[in-house]
């Protein structure tokens, strides 16, 4: 051991319990480089255990091993047995090797424009008879080898083979491609403009997703009372009853603000040759409202309205005024005096406005301030 850190900060020992960093004179562990993460593991010595967590680069070849003290103490100058983390580092390999393999399928696929802009590979994921040899990187370039974006390359470089895929590559890779195993992308998506983002499983990992998918196929064919391979077309029959259901439901909604609005109508007062009315229905959404609203305009010819409905504890709040009042009652204005005291704001065109508020103990009072508000702007 060359150095020890405990909080930044260089110390000659480490103790049980404390965290630090540990640099040795020669090292197996990788360091995060190139989107690989770090390798983890164990240091160990006749006087202590170091449980090394992640491993990173201090300078470019100087790596520092995080972790803990789990046992005794460590010592500036004692030797230790460096172990790493076996299984995940080969987890971490399969991962690495296959993102080599998407990125010249991509490329083979999409065209020659896809570029890698990074990666994140780690035993858990990754967002080929394998041939690595070293050689001066003027050289390497010759050999049509990709350099990935972001990465610093020094004189010497290393150029790995997988298969068709050619690129420069310090990190560590399986000894062919068949130690992959089983490879899936489990997810795809758009980070920034012109980037997309593609995650993947690979070996135990990859079985373990196949295997979560058909638990979870199962469970949705015994919810469905079907088979797992009848699964699909009885959630399109479901679907589709759904939206006729909806349709028919759509349609009862129409007819009864149809008959809401005749009923309505008749609850209306008249305030200096406009009716106004204020107004409160049952289990109504917002497409029955508005429904409702243009059909009481149509009836009341000249008029000031304003509906609401509650709905899991939100009010909803609609408010329409015909042209010929639109010049002394603004319809936003009208829909934000009410929302305001039922704990919301709205706004919106002079005819029509919507709202919405948190407090439906206040709607009464609210509604019921409405004719005096829109008197005293006639």
């Amino acid at each position: 051991m060359l150095a020890l850190y405990k909080d930044g900060a260089p110390v000659n020992e480490l103790k049980e319990g404390e965290l630090g960093v540990v640099v040795l004179d020669d090292t197996p562990f990788y360091a995060e480089s190139g989107g690989q993460v770090g390798d983890r593991g164990e240091l160990r010595s006749v006087h202590g255990i170091f449980a090394v967590e992640d491993t990173m680069k201090i300078q470019a070849s100087v790596f520092g091993h995080h972790g803990v003290v789990k046992t005794g103490r460590l010592t500036v100058g004692n030797s230790v047995s460096a172990r790493v983390d076996v299984q995940a580092r080969a987890r971490t390999e399969r991962n690495h090797s296959v993102t080599h393999l998407m990125h010249k399928a991509l490329r083979e696929i999409l065209g020659g424009h896809v570029q890698q802009k990074g990666s994140q590979v780690d035993p858990d994921k990754t967002r080929f008879d394998c041939q690595a040899r070293v050689m001066p990187i003027a050289e390497a370039q010759k050999t049509g080898a990709m350099m990935l974006f972001g990465e610093k390359y020094g004189d010497e470089v290393r150029v790995l083979e997988i298969g068709s895929s050619k690129e420069l590559c310090g990190g560590t890779h399986v000894q062919r491609t068949g130690d992959i195993g089983l490879f899936k992308i489990i997810a795809e998506s758009g980070v920034a403009a012109g980037v997309r983002r593609v995650e993947a499983v690979t070996g135990e990992g990859a079985l373990a997703h196949i295997q979560r998918q058909e638990r979870q196929l199962q469970e949705i064919a015994a919810a469905l009372k079907s088979q797992p391979q009848e699964a699909a077309a009885r959630v399109a029959q479901i679907l589709d009853n759904a939206k006729a259901l909806e349709k028919e439901l759509a349609a009862l909604k129409s007819r009864l603000a149809s008959a809401q609005g005749d009923e309505l109508a008749n609850q209306a007062v008249d305030i200096k040759g406009v009716k106004v009315l204020a107004a409160q229905l049952e289990g109504a959404d917002s497409k029955t409202l508005r429904e409702t609203l243009d059909k009481l305009k149509d009836k009341l010819k000249s008029a000031a309205i304003v509906l609401s409905a509650v709905s899991e504890g939100k009010v909803n709040l609609i408010a329409g005024v015909t042209q010929d009042a639109t010049a002394k009652v603004k319809a936003g204005e009208l829909v934000n005096f009410v929302a305001q005291q039922v704990g919301g704001k709205g706004g919106g065109r002079p005819d029509m406005a919507q709202a919405g508020g948190t407090n439906p103990a206040g709607l009464k009072a609210a509604l019921a301030s409405v004719p005096e508000w829109v008197r005293g702007r006639l």
